[in-house]
């Protein structure tokens, strides 16, 4: 096994293990840590890219987006909420920093557009049984 190899796998469970993490700890988004995972392990092994995909965390958090069918309300609402919190406190904390501060607005105006505009909402499954 190559090295390249062995360091994605690394960063990929480091990414499942964040992404685990921010399932529970509110802050802590779990998003772009599965996505890392995701891509890692679809670069080191078809069997750990194969595991993944398969569990609940994948399904639960991913899979919907990956299969270009978009995310629900609920989860773009979270992930906005996360990263602005955690972008205004970087804001805060950057108060002699302006340039930091300007850089860190645009990202999060991109961050909020992309969310609204640039990924697909669709209902929920409980949603969709309500409709039926």
């Amino acid at each position: 096994m190559n090295i390249k190899k062995i360091g994605y796998i690394v960063l990929g469970c480091l990414g499942v293990g964040l992404g685990a993490l921010g399932v529970v700890v509110p802050l802590l988004p779990a998003f772009p840590f599965l996505l890392l995972a995701a891509f890692c392990f679809g670069r080191s092994s078809d069997r750990l890219h194969t595991w993944f995909i398969g569990t609940r965390l994948y399904k639960d958090n991913l899979e919907s987006y990956v299969q270009g069918k978009g995310m629900t309300r609920k989860t773009k609402i979270r992930i906005m909420v996360t990263v602005t919190i955690l972008m205004s406190i970087g804001f805060v904390m950057m108060h002699q920093v302006p340039v930091g501060r300007i850089v860190l607005a645009c990202v999060w105006v991109f961050h909020i557009f992309y969310f609204l505009f640039g990924i697909k909402t669709m209902q929920s499954e409980k949603m969709e049984e309500l409709a039926d």
